[in-house]
């Protein structure tokens, strides 16, 4: 007797492919974005950082992070590099924006998390430095495509939730460099929830750059010592 063939409602599909979608990305380290008086500084937890970056330029004053699978995250990066160098090519290089570039990302997310049998384990920023503090973009993009418009600040990966609850408590517009790298610290350095205290997270785990407001043309700028406030 043939068996009827198994059904499973759309709904019930979507929702095991965003568990597993959550389930791989919470697994990963986190990062940590958040605007400073002259720009915007970017902050992982990786013990990597030298060999497998969480953090990269995308265009001259646009910044990519990403959390979750590398390959799959390093893939959007270059494909965002690809798509700014065409658009800046083919038109100006001033077309290029942190919107644009979060659209076209979150083309790709949704298309691959509502028609392929997998989706991707991700969670992405977008960062792009304005002339001053009001032009600024933070964008934070999903899994399954959604973006969303941050102010200021946002963390992705890990407990995330917890590490926006401990940003939105202490950040503030116009802080200064060293100011925003000890709360970026201080955040990646919260202890899991229900754990004990935790150590000031090591300095050779921490991969960071910025996006300064005052270059001319490439803002993006790695950093590679540790921004301590020793006076």
């Amino acid at each position: 007797m043939t068996q009827p063939p198994f059904y499973v409602s759309p709904e019930q599909v979507m929702a095991d492919r965003a568990d597993f979608a959550r389930a791989g990305i919470a697994r990963g380290r986190s990062v940590v974005v958040l605007g400073y008086d002259e720009g915007i500084l970017l902050v992982a937890d990786n013990p990597s950082s030298r060999s497998l970056n969480k953090i990269g330029e995308i265009y001259d004053r646009i910044a990519f992070a990403g959390v979750g699978k590398y390959n799959e995250f390093e893939n959007l990066r270059v494909a965002g590099i690809r798509y700014a160098d065409l658009r800046g090519y083919s038109y100006d290089r001033s077309d290029v924006t942190a919107r644009g570039l979060a659209n076209a990302y979150a083309q790709t997310l949704g298309t691959v998390f509502t028609q392929d049998q997998k989706p991707y384990e991700v969670e992405i920023v977008v960062a792009e430095v304005g002339a001053v503090i009001a032009d600024d973009r933070i964008y934070r993009l999903t899994y399954d495509g959604s973006v969303a418009d941050e102010h200021g600040w946002v963390a992705v990966g890990g407990d995330s939730a917890r590490l926006n609850e401990a940003l939105g408590e202490r950040w503030r517009p116009g802080m200064d460099l060293q100011d925003a790298f000890a709360l970026a610290v201080d955040v990646l350095s919260l202890p899991a929830e229900g754990g004990d205290p935790a150590e000031r997270i090591a300095d050779e785990s921490l991969e960071m750059a910025v996006l300064e407001r005052r270059r001319t043309r490439r803002c993006f700028r790695r950093i590679t010592t540790p921004l301590r406030d020793d006076g």
